[in-house]
């Protein structure tokens, strides 16, 4: 399988993703039809097996106290049916790492190799394996067993170890957010969108971060880094990279309180085309879209802010979360027969092609996944 293929017609699927396609799609067999033809991805998605949720702090560099956490897990979902569910072939599995409980060196490293641990058990159980590189995408969803791509939202667990980027390569990890809301405590990697600019862009040290995945084959995700420090990466990076989940600043949504957390994370016109005209993808999210037909817009309004090779969707949601909103088969309520499902139903409703489908909904990550992991283990 290409890179160039991987937007387009994929081998056909096994009979549960006709199932669950005709759960969403009712009457409309063109949905079936494309989910056997598409890689799925979700570019980002946090999977918090019970007991792993972090407790946030909110606000830039955890400026407001620790409030209590917003997943309500449910101990019985299981990672391989919930993934089946979805209708996606993979989900970026990520850990917001700064909302763990950082408080001295060793910290962040040591919560995230717990929590992979953790997500070590759950992938035993459903007989899923990581995906390293486009073929093993390709695989799982050829074989219909679904899989993961190992990442982690902030990069605080390197602390300035730049031997640690290849420790956790070596536990699967594939694809590399640098930043959340708070620095590495030791070595700060650059600034992000949340809170003020204090270390010009992109560090030193954050460009030898970049380097470094570029070496080993890890997807670079510049999701809540600043317009400087994207720019920054941009210079020294030999891949193409992605920013996971976002939306245009122009895509607010209708809540107020909504507006106010969120609408930092959101770039602009230029942002998003900067990362596009590098071969990159820019994921869009779930969140300020107040239903599944507001975020299709939203995902239109990127493509025609930076065309159709290089958007795709990171819904920000949780696989193992209950919680309508917040649960990524519970995006919104009253989705039924899962979310990708669903996704490319009201895709084809506002008048996407199937071409079209298959490089938003995973083609285009599927790319870069492919420009970036080629030639390594």
């Amino acid at each position: 399988m290409t890179a160039a293929g991987a937007g387009g017609a994929m081998l056909l699927g096994p009979a549960w993703r006709n199932a669950a396609a005709a759960e969403a799609g009712g009457a409309d067999s063109r949905i079936a039809q494309l989910m056997t033809h598409t890689i799925g991805i979700d570019m980002h998605n946090h999977v918090y097996p019970a007991g792993t949720e972090p407790h946030p702090q909110r606000g830039p560099q955890g400026s407001q106290p620790p409030r209590q956490q917003e997943q309500q897990q449910a101990p019985d979902l299981s990672l391989a049916e919930e993934l089946k569910r979805s209708g996606l072939t993979a989900v970026c599995a990520s850990f917001v790492l700064d909302f763990a409980q950082n408080n001295k060196p060793g910290d962040a490293r040591d919560n995230y190799l717990r929590w992979l641990t953790a997500i070590d058990a759950q992938l035993e159980k459903g007989h899923i394996r990581r995906a390293l590189n486009l073929k093993d995408l390709q695989a799982a969803h050829d074989h219909g067993q679904p899989t993961i791509v190992q990442t982690v939202e902030g990069a605080m667990f390197i602390e300035g170890h730049l031997e640690r980027v290849e420790e956790l390569y070596k536990r699967g990890l594939r694809h590399l957010q640098l930043l959340h809301e708070r620095d590495d405590m030791v070595s700060p990697l650059g600034d992000t969108n949340t809170g003020p600019a204090h270390l010009g862009g992109l560090t030193a040290f954050g460009a030898e971060v970049v380097k470094e995945c570029n070496r080993l084959g890890i997807v670079v995700d510049l999701a809540h880094a600043s317009h400087e420090t994207v720019l920054g990466a941009l210079k020294v990076t030999t891949r193409p990279v992605i920013v996971s989940h976002t939306s245009l600043d122009s895509r607010t949504g209708g809540d107020p309180r909504m507006v106010a957390m969120m609408k930092p994370r959101l770039i602009s016109k230029e942002h998003a085309k900067v990362v596009a005209d590098a071969g990159g993808v820019v994921g869009v999210w779930t969140k300020l879209a107040d239903s599944l037909k507001d975020f299709v817009e939203s995902i239109k309004a990127m493509v025609d802010a930076v065309g159709i090779d290089h958007v795709g969707i990171g819904s920000d949601t949780d696989l193992l979360s209950s919680r309508v909103g917040q649960g990524t088969n519970k995006a919104y309520a009253g989705l039924t027969g899962g979310f990708f499902n669903a996704v490319v139903g009201e895709m084809l409703r506002q008048g996407f092609t199937p071409d079209d489908i298959g490089k938003v909904g995973g083609g285009n990550f599927c790319r870069v996944f492919d420009k970036v992991t080629a030639g390594h283990a």
